[in-house]
């Protein structure tokens, strides 16, 4: 036994060794050729740089695409602005020579037992490399070049000039690339004269742009820069009381709207989509010289940018063009010193036709034409309220969203169901937190709301049939060689059917000739609109106003508000649709939604629709005047005929005889003629006559004769009048003359 046990551990022993030597042979291999890999120095000492970028014929954008142009020399950086980066990010800067390896061997340890590559330990100088030199990807083959380089460049290079090239390389978000630039931008200063906090913030930045942006998650930067200054306090860079000072001070924000604002261009917005699908650094776009082709239209970019400037808004804008069919941007423009892309504003109305009559069409749960009542109501404790606490009573779907009626939303949402009508906008890209699950989405009331993209490229799904893809500013992107590295290739996914999608759309037709975007009725374009208003909690000011319209080609969204919340004197059906009458007015769109076979007219029975608010087929029988034509689809046609015009219902009557006086009280319908006889039907001694009336009617006959036989006679006005119905009762004059007595016939 003890023989049997001593071969295995000799033979496993054996196996570690030579796998260990295979690692370690494998490693050798890949530093060697490593080492013989030139280090490219004009990248690392390039000030300024640039990234092609192409419109949809083939020509270079002329937008500035410059970016790390601001240089600042070492000697100007504070030292406390290094020693914030070497706490946070390489406390050994200035001692190791390119590697930590205690470092290293750390974060081995973490990632096997994570099983993942998630922790690099890099260095400044690795991560200088890494920003230059190599691509992001997290490969061990990558991090061994990585290590080899980084060794290459402390050899070459001292570490001032290293830090130097590093503080002017790395990126802070929002478009700052270097220290020079994010002081800039963030505090309206020079890198030179950033305080300890502001020091601080941004080395903690660097970390997750995005995740501790000062501007989009303030307390996550104020959590990220105090964890700084505990590491400088831990170093001896700074004392007890420095740290505590600094901690307790607010990041003053001073944001420089002065410059031209790049950060929202459709430059910058195409760059930031090259760095998520290369997987690079934008300065790694540029220096790599890849090219970068779009969807841009010139003559729809042109379009855009007059539209904006005829209008002039005093506030944050955005505006946005979809080519429907090739899920591409034409266009976009933005003003705002944050970036607005990426940046959820509430969608208020917009998100009616998306959220809930959609889904409800598509559920088969209503037709355009159904009734709905606009009453106050309580849905689940909550207590929705109209514009101006304007309530109609009854009216169709296809008005309600016109119009924007907001009760009927929330009664239609309830129909539903939130988690259903949620899984829709899902297949969409728009994103719910949690939180959001009351009948407040139906009016667009989301914890952090969508943006104006991704809400353009929703409403893009009802102009193609029900299918949705991502709208993308790229369309393929080459290398310096001109090899095609990625084309744009739109997955397609079905979110509605083609009838419901139709059925929407021709809802938001009505919309733009007679509802909230009757703006857009002038253009004589077959387009479908719809307006969205977000108001300021208790003010009769608002934050948000939105329209998005749409061709059958081309879909156009337009939002104005402000990225810091302050009130707009806009609203949506106004401004936002002037700016969009305005494109299409600019644009050669004379395209036309196309009727699918699935869709079908039909008469219905406006009497049924108006006395008991059913959507009834009208029969054979029916007259012409009391039809109207509306649309359905195959999949979901109103399962009941109509049984007017063919059976007469029974008058509905209350009698009195006062003073000699027989008082009728006729619940009249305007369809039908009334005729009241006394004595014989066959004498045709006719006391009165009426049609075309409709609810109560009161009528004051004399009565001759102490009794008299009354008759009411009934028949269809349009119909066939040989279908008579007769009632006939007694009176008698000498009873009831003060007394009421109701009766039904």
């Amino acid at each position: 036994m003890k023989k049997i046990v001593k071969i295995i551990f000799i033979t496993s022993l054996l196996i570690f060794i030579a796998g260990v030597a295979c690692i370690g042979f494998y490693v050798a291999s890949i530093y060697s050729k490593a080492t013989k890999i030139e280090l490219n120095e004009e990248k690392l000492t390039s000030p300024s740089l640039a990234i092609a970028i192409y419109d949809s014929d083939n020509k270079q954008i002329k937008e500035e695409n410059m970016f790390n142009g601001k240089y600042i020399k070492y000697q100007q950086i504070p030292s406390q602005t290094i020693d914030a980066f070497t706490s946070i990010e390489d406390k050994e800067f200035f001692n190791h020579h390119g590697v930590n390896y205690k470092r290293i061997a750390s974060a081995m340890l973490s990632n096997i037992k994570s099983g993942k590559l998630k922790e690099g330990a890099s260095t400044i100088t690795q991560q200088l490399v890494k920003n230059t030199q190599l691509t992001s990807e997290k490969t061990f083959e990558r991090k061994i070049k990585e290590i080899a380089l980084a060794k290459k460049l402390e050899s070459r290079f001292s570490k001032e000039d290293i830090m130097e090239q590093y503080l002017n390389i790395i990126y802070f978000g929002n478009n700052c690339y270097g220290i020079e630039s994010a002081a800039n931008y963030y505090f309206s200063k020079e890198a030179k004269d950033l305080n300890l906090s502001e020091s601080a913030m941004l080395a903690g930045m660097i970390k997750s742009p995005n995740r501790y942006s000062p501007i989009a998650h303030i307390d996550n930067a104020l959590a990220r820069r105090n964890v700084v200054l505990g590491e400088m306090e831990k170093d001896g860079k700074i004392t007890q009381s420095q740290a505590l000072e600094a901690k307790n001070s607010e990041i003053k924000l001073t944001l420089n709207t002065e410059k031209e604002n790049k950060l929202n261009s459709f430059s910058q917005a195409c760059i930031e989509e090259a760095c998520s699908i290369l997987g690079i650094p934008a300065r790694q776009i540029a220096l790599g010289e890849y090219k970068i082709f779009t969807y841009q239209d010139s003559k729809a970019q042109s379009a855009l940018e007059e539209s904006f400037s005829s209008v002039s808004p005093d506030c944050d804008y955005a505006g946005i063009i979809l080519d429907n069919s090739r899920h591409g941007v034409k266009a976009y423009v933005g003003s705002s010193a944050y970036n607005i892309l990426s940046a959820k504003r509430q969608p208020g109305s917009l998100i009616k036709p998306i959220l809930v009559y959609a889904p409800a069409i598509n559920e088969d749960i209503i037709y355009p034409s159904t009734q709905l009542l606009d009453e106050k109501t309580t849905i689940a404790g909550y207590n929705p309220k109209n514009i101006g606490e304007v309530y109609r009573g009854y009216v169709s779907a296809r008005e309600a969203l016109s119009k924007s009626i907001n009760i009927p939303a929330v009664k239609v949402l309830s129909y539903v169901g939130i988690d259903k009508a949620k899984t829709y906008l899902e297949k969409m890209d728009i994103e719910f937190d949690e939180k959001d699950d009351s009948y407040a989405l139906a009016l667009g009331g989301m914890t952090y709301g969508t943006d104006i993209k991704t809400l353009s490229g929703a409403y893009s799904t009802l102009a193609n049939e029900g299918k949705f893809a991502s709208p993308k500013f790229i369309s393929h992107i080459t290398n310096k060689n001109g090899k095609l590295v990625y084309i744009h290739k739109p997955q397609e996914r079905e979110v509605l059917r083609e009838d419901s999608a139709y059925l929407v759309t021709d809802m938001l037709r009505t919309c733009a000739k007679e509802g909230t975007a009757k703006r857009l009725a002038s253009l004589g374009l077959d387009i479908a609109s719809k307006t969205g208003t977000v108001g300021k909690p208790n003010s009769k000011q608002n934050l948000d106003a939105w329209n998005i319209s749409y061709t059958k080609d081309t879909t156009c969204g337009v939002w104005l508000g402000n990225l810091d919340n302050e009130a707009i004197s806009y609203a949506g059906g106004n401004q936002p649709t002037e700016i969009v009458k305005g494109v299409f007015s600019r644009l050669d769109d004379n395209s036309h939604f196309s009727q699918p076979d699935s869709i079908v007219e039909r008469d219905i029975d406006l009497t049924e629709l108006d006395e008991n608010h059913r959507v009834v087929l009208a029969n054979i029988y029916t007259p012409e005047r009391y039809t109207q034509k509306e649309i359905f689809s195959l999949l979901n046609l109103p399962h009941d005929i109509s049984t007017k015009w063919t059976k007469l219902e029974d008058v509905e009557c209350q009698k009195v005889m006062q003073n000699g006086k027989l008082i009728l009280t006729i619940n009249a319908k305007p369809y039908i003629t009334y005729n009241i006889y006394l004595g014989s039907i066959k004498e045709k001694n006719k006391a009165y006559s009426f049609s075309d009336s409709k609810g109560k009617k009161v009528i004051e006959i004399v009565i001759p004769n102490d009794k008299e036989k009354v008759y009411i006679e009934s028949f269809y006005t349009c119909g066939d009048q040989s279908n008579k119905k007769i009632n006939e009762f007694e009176v008698v004059k000498t009873i009831n003359k003060s007394k009421k007595s109701k009766w039904y016939i």
